[in-house]
């Protein structure tokens, strides 16, 4: 084993946090954390342009983490919940970090990562037009999504999608996507 939740936690924690959260996802966390982000950013007399942006990542961002988390983790040590994710907002260099984290099994790295890095080939305005069709023409999944949400984020925030993907065991690795706004 030689990815540590714990250490990974601490390392996300250290700068200048907003929030950081690991734990159960759920859909009432989910409108609790909104809540505490949009009271923080008022609090910080964030320009209302960014605090929407931060808000629309981190409503498709948590909406990622609860609709796609691997619920059953066969091999996983620590003792943790089903829908376990890990989610920090940070101010670093005058931005905001947007980072979740959760387990993915090893067979949907490979799909993923060509999903991410086709994301973030693209142009703004091929971005718009891939929106745009999916939008138009993808049937929603078993999970409720179409497929917009990471082409959503990438749009919201202008920046590239950064990501990691942190072998756990050969069934499973830890998948870090970091938010840049």
């Amino acid at each position: 084993m030689s990815f540590n939740i714990k250490e990974y936690y601490s390392e996300l924690s250290k700068g200048d946090v907003i929030l950081a959260y690991k734990g159960t996802i759920s859909s009432e966390l989910i409108n609790d954390i909104l809540e505490a982000v949009e009271k923080r950013l008022d609090e910080a007399n964030e320009d209302s342009s960014i605090k929407k942006r931060i808000y629309n990542i981190l409503v498709e961002s948590l909406q990622n983490l609860f609709h796609h988390i691997e619920e059953y983790h066969q091999g996983i040590e620590e003792d943790l919940d089903p829908k376990f994710g890990v989610l920090v907002i940070e101010r670093e260099n005058g931005m905001y970090k947007v980072t979740t984290g959760n387990f993915i099994s090893s067979k949907r790295i490979k799909f993923l990562k060509e999903k991410i890095d086709k994301i973030n080939s693209l142009t703004r305005d091929e971005l718009k037009d891939m929106y745009k069709f999916i939008l138009n023409h993808q049937k929603l999944s078993l999970k409720g999504g179409g497929g917009l949400g990471l082409v959503d984020i990438a749009r919201k925030s202008g920046k590239k999608l950064e990501y990691v993907f942190y072998g756990y065991n050969e069934n499973y690795s830890f998948f870090n996507l970091t938010i840049k706004v």
